[in-house]
């Protein structure tokens, strides 16, 4: 019937780490002199001893799992005709063995799904085939739009994962909606990171009905990756029944996992070993017409670009993706955030170039952002790029290899080098998921620039990453070592991370250490700050009520503390935390935290950014306390709704901030959106006030499921700008599109235009 929730039986490392910084506070609080003496052994010697000798424990931990037998049905061969129509009305499916008794994940995981799901699979010579019968109730369908790549959280969906290499880390993704709207994803981090910017082809057709739904699929197997000869793929199908408030899936998944996590799957069991993959090399050529105006600098610009992109499959488990002047004209527009902080906002890769295999790339360093090597972003972001190369996927059972070497252009006007940027990872399978990877990344120009300083000339990063998960993801974490290596080249230049998580039914906790060197350097990463220690612990308890109208909710406490190494160990900043945070049956969400932080400002700071304002002194120490509520309604409603609320202290002074957001759907041809941030700053005499908006109403409209066309605006007085970007979208062949984009720029200041361009793109598809 079901699978039971892995057990599984480990060296207990968390409480090793525990007894580490339990000794590291301890030293702490010892005499001013000794404790000056002894964090400065600690920064050189100590951090990393502890982080070594952890890293080897857990290194070659004997993980000892017991296990359930899998749940798994045989995918039988067929040379009969399918027709992709979303009608299982051909003979053949008769004879397909079926994924049966979807287990329950939300509001319970103990049980059989009310509303049930069945899929029947078979495979040809290239091509997997997947029918799908999934019952409604009184035909309650919830579907925001006919655009790929929809929300899984916002659209009745069943979805399937394919781990093809059966290493519980990656997988390929593809789900459908009743209408037979498509989604495909990249998966990585054992099901933590879904990419869904990554495109393949493959044919979807639905048929809709008050009582069920079925959708017929047929995937070619030269769109994913797989070993010849293989007979096992690991897979899991969930589906999300957002009307009747039910999530559930075939391989039974425990409530205080992810439901896209790989460490729970099936089994597919193939008839006959499969064959070689014949991937079709694919040419993407494009053109772009583009007409653009400076209303700053008062210029025009009429161009014409060409260039293009080239896929093509080594062997049945390697890319090779080759791109010659390439345009991203076409590519979604950042969502504007306001930024309170002192640092740099992470914002995500959207360019298709960057999408296959790029947790091999991008997954080094820091789960959390302190401090990660690479970030494919900083590529062409302040030029164009010539060309690339990227070479990336398996080689043998348990290795994989990664390769990027990119070229951009010189800008001398503006003082812009052209730079070499070149990436190289490899990783090796250990244990059950675990993983070990090295990787080399080097950005270096090859002219002489009178503009830039020897410093500058080239930036290299070389480190090592162990990445735990265990069989049953209870146990999850990060040990790496990195060193950054620049012409005047220190001899610390290190950054270096320690986390553990344990993750149970009703318990989490997690200790992260984080240490980045002052002097480490990474011009293709995103490192926010530089120069600490940090120390982030948490303990969550997850509470079940037999009753009443809330499903699941916890209560979490948590501290985070950052350190000056070069200051004695000077405190710099901290937050510590108390949330409570409740699921309801109608899967709308409630949350109330309580934070108290405390910053020491090492530099002059104007948090309200005012031109001309006086800024809060370096050398001075604020503590403030703050309480957040915050609300999300069911996506179920035709209407629905979030908002957010703080208030408090805020440095010297206080702040209240509101947010939210609404959502109307007019299923599924029109979705209108309207996010509204708003962040009031009050700050004593001599010090500025501010008044923070942010604004964006979204008009997205799906003709049909090959005709799109969205306008978004975007009011941000922080920035001085109101930005509108409008898309029209014609797919006229699969992956293939005639993009007309709009784009126009204003200052908040009385309205005056700015910038000013329109796109017309067009990209082929062409497999050889």
């Amino acid at each position: 019937m079901g699978q039971i929730p892995t057990k599984s039986i480990q060296t207990p490392i968390f409480l090793l780490s525990l007894n580490s910084t339990s000794i590291f506070v301890t030293e702490l609080e010892k005499g001013k002199e000794k404790r000056r003496k002894e964090m400065k052994i600690f920064n050189l010697r100590f951090f990393h001893k502890e982080l070594i000798s952890s890293f080897l424990i857990l290194l070659f931990t004997l993980n000892v799992n017991a296990q359930n037998e899998k749940r798994s049905i045989t995918v039988r061969y067929t040379d009969a005709e399918i027709i992709i129509d979303g009608v299982l009305d051909e003979p053949v499916w008769d004879s397909a063995d079926v994924t049966e008794d979807f287990w329950q994940f939300f509001p319970s995981d103990t049980i059989l799904a009310h509303d049930q799901t069945s899929a029947k699979m078979l495979y040809s010579d290239d091509m997997l085939y997947v029918g799908i019968h999934a019952d409604v109730n009184d035909g309650k369908y919830v579907v925001e739009s006919l655009r790929r790549d929809f929300g899984g959280a916002s659209n009745d969906n069943v979805t399937m994962m394919f781990d093809t290499f059966n290493d519980g880390s990656n997988a390929f993704m593809f789900g459908t909606t009743p209408y037979g709207v498509k989604r495909d994803a990249l998966v990585s981090g054992g099901g933590a990171t879904l990419n869904t910017s990554w495109d393949v082809k493959w044919y979807a057709e639905s048929s809709m009905n008050d009582e069920f739904y079925t959708v017929e699929i047929g995937i070619p197997l030269s769109s994913v990756k797989y070993r010849e000869g293989e007979t096992k793929w690991n897979a899991q199908v969930y589906r999300w029944d957002i009307g009747n408030n039910e999530q559930s899936a075939w391989a039974n998944v425990p409530q205080n996992q992810q439901l896209s996590s790989l460490a729970f799957s099936g089994e597919l069991d193939f008839e006959n070993p499969l064959g070689k993959s014949h991937t079709p090399i694919s040419i993407i050529p494009y053109i772009n017409a583009i007409s653009e105006k400076s209303f700053d600098l008062n210029e025009n610009n009429n161009s014409f670009k060409y260039g293009g992109d080239a896929k093509v499959a080594i062997g049945n488990s390697l890319n090779l993706d080759i791109t010659v002047n390439p345009d991203f004209s076409n590519v979604e527009v950042d969502n504007l955030v306001t930024n309170l902080t002192r640092f740099e906002v992470f914002l995500p890769e959207k360019r298709q170039f960057f999408m296959d295999n790029s947790d091999l790339f991008s997954n080094f360093g820091s789960l959390r952002s302190d401090a990660r090597p690479f970030f494919s972003r900083r590529i062409g972001l302040t030029s164009d790029i010539i060309g690339g190369v990227r070479l990336s996927g398996k080689i043998g059972d348990d290795w994989r290899i990664g390769f990027l070497n990119m070229q951009t252009s010189e800008d001398i006007d503006n003082s812009i080098a052209s730079n070499n940027n070149m990436m190289f990872a490899l990783q090796k399978k250990v244990f059950s998921r675990s993983n070990i990877g090295v990787f080399f990344i080097n950005r270096e120009t090859f002219s002489d620039y009178d503009f830039l300083s020897d410093n500058d000339k080239y930036n290299r990063v070389f480190g090592i990453d162990y990445n735990l998960a265990s069989m049953d993801n209870k146990w999850s974490g990060k040990f790496y070592l990195h060193k950054s290596i620049e012409p005047d080249d220190k001899k610390g230049n290190f950054s270096s991370q320690a986390i553990l998580t344990l993750n149970t039914r009703y318990l989490e906790v997690t200790s992260d250490w984080v240490y980045v060197d002052r002097d480490f350097r990474a011009d293709m990463g995103f490192v926010p700050r530089v120069g600490y220690v940090k120390s982030g612990n948490s303990a969550g308890l997850n509470f079940y009520p037999e009753s009443g109208s809330i499903n699941t909710h916890s209560l979490t406490a948590s501290t985070l503390f950052y350190w000056n190494p070069y200051k004695d160990f000077q405190e710099t900043d901290h937050t510590l935390s108390l949330r409570w945070r409740a699921s309801f049956k109608d899967q709308s969400t409630l949350t109330f935290s309580l934070d108290n932080n405390f910053t020491y400002l090492p530099s002059d700071f104007d948090p309200t950014r005012t031109v001309g304002g006086t800024p809060l002194p370096a050398g001075e120490d604020f503590s403030y306390n703050q309480a957040t509520a915050s609300y999300a309604s069911s996506r179920a409603k035709t209407f629905s709704f979030d908002a957010s609320s703080t208030v408090g202290e805020f440095y010297n002074g206080n702040i209240f901030s509101a947010s939210g957001g609404v959502s109307m759907r007019f299923q599924p041809w029109v979705l209108l959106t309207l996010d509204v941030n708003y962040d009031g700053i009050r700050l004593p005499e001599p010090y500025s006030d501010a008044n923070f908006w942010l604004i964006s109403p979204k008009v997205d409209v799906t003709f049909s499921k090959s005709i799109f066309w969205s306008t978004l605006v975007q009011y941000s007085n922080q920035r001085e700008n109101l930005g509108i970007n409008s898309r029209l979208q014609w797919r006229y062949a699969p992956l293939s599109d005639l993009y007309l984009v709009y784009n126009d720029n204003y200052s908040t200041d009385g309205l005056t235009p700015k910038f000013r361009s329109i796109n017309l793109k067009l990209t082929y598809w062409l497999n050889i």
